[in-house]
């Protein structure tokens, strides 16, 4: 019998020793989920010299940042073309990176505007499987250079301005004096166009949009469908024009024709405006008369 009990006492105090010590005040720790860095925010400034445009991140910097000239900026999930103004486009590629949240809400712009020397607007063509791009439409072709900072997080592109500009007016739709009835349906802002070329400038700028502080005040662009123009001439004090993509009213009085009408009407040149429709046509071609294709009409 006391061999027994001696034998239990063995086998106890062998467990107790086996048994681990517990951690008083000790806390688990569980690694944090990977987060994929999410853009938040865009924007834009001249310095001397050139144009700084600026992507804000969170979570971290995109691993991966390709930045290219293309001839036409394409959707990455859909494969087509995306509408962009400018003579030139440089796309942003980042991976990996998101333009949205955990709820696919955007958290960054998908067009906007900036009324600077060099760089007229940044368009979202992708942000998909952690894939974000963008589009920078640009009024030339220059050099550039990409870096990143810290603190916050944020990619930067600086491309080359040095060259003159001159102020031209472009002309914008007000949607709220439209909605309120009270006039003028189309108010006028300033941007920055190379001189030998202003017409190309503004209807350029035209098609990039007003800027987030001109939107506020309710300014829009009313494209009628038009995805851009080409064909821009101006002879013997007319100024002929055709819009690219598609083409309508939408059965409204107001149409895009009431913004490039004042637009191109500002140059000492220009008598005459000559707007035509995609397909080529317009409803008085001839004559000292301005004229909108039958697409425009309400």
């Amino acid at each position: 019998m006391r061999t027994m009990r001696r034998l239990s006492l063995i086998l106890i105090t062998t467990a107790a020793l086996a048994a681990p010590a517990p951690m008083v005040g000790a806390a688990t720790h569980v690694p944090a989920a990977p987060t994929t860095p999410t853009l938040v925010g865009i924007r834009a400034a001249h310095h001397p010299g050139y144009d700084r445009i600026v992507f804000d991140f969170v979570g971290g910097l995109p691993a991966s940042r390709k930045v290219t000239y293309v001839p036409t900026l394409v959707g990455d999930a859909s494969g087509r073309p995306v509408r962009i103004a400018g003579r030139a486009i440089l796309q942003v590629r980042f991976y990996a990176a998101n333009a949205h949240d955990d709820s696919g809400v955007a958290t960054a712009p998908a067009r906007i505007a900036f009324p600077l020397p060099n760089i007229m607007t940044a368009v979202r063509s992708g942000d998909f499987e952690a894939v974000t791009s963008y589009g920078i439409g640009l009024a030339v072709k220059q050099p550039f250079k990409v870096f990143t900072l810290t603190g916050p997080d944020r990619v930067v592109i600086d491309i080359d301005a040095a060259f003159t500009t001159v102020n031209r007016t472009v002309y914008f739709f007000n949607a709220r004096n439209f909605k309120t009835g009270q006039g003028p349906y189309f108010m006028p802002v300033l941007r920055p166009v190379l001189p030998l070329t202003p017409a190309t400038g503004v209807m350029d700028r035209l098609f990039a949009g007003p800027t987030p502080a001109e939107s506020a005040v309710g300014l829009r662009l009313l494209r009628s469908q038009a995805t851009g123009f080409t064909g821009l001439s101006i002879n013997s004090g007319i100024a002929r024009v055709r819009l690219l993509g598609r083409c309508s009213s939408g059965g409204s009085t107001a149409s895009i024709a009431g913004e490039i009408g004042p637009t191109l009407h500002q140059f000492s040149t220009v008598d005459y405006v000559k707007i035509y429709d995609p397909a080529g046509t317009t409803e008085m071609p001839t004559g000292p008369v301005d004229s909108i294709p039958v697409c425009l009409e309400p």
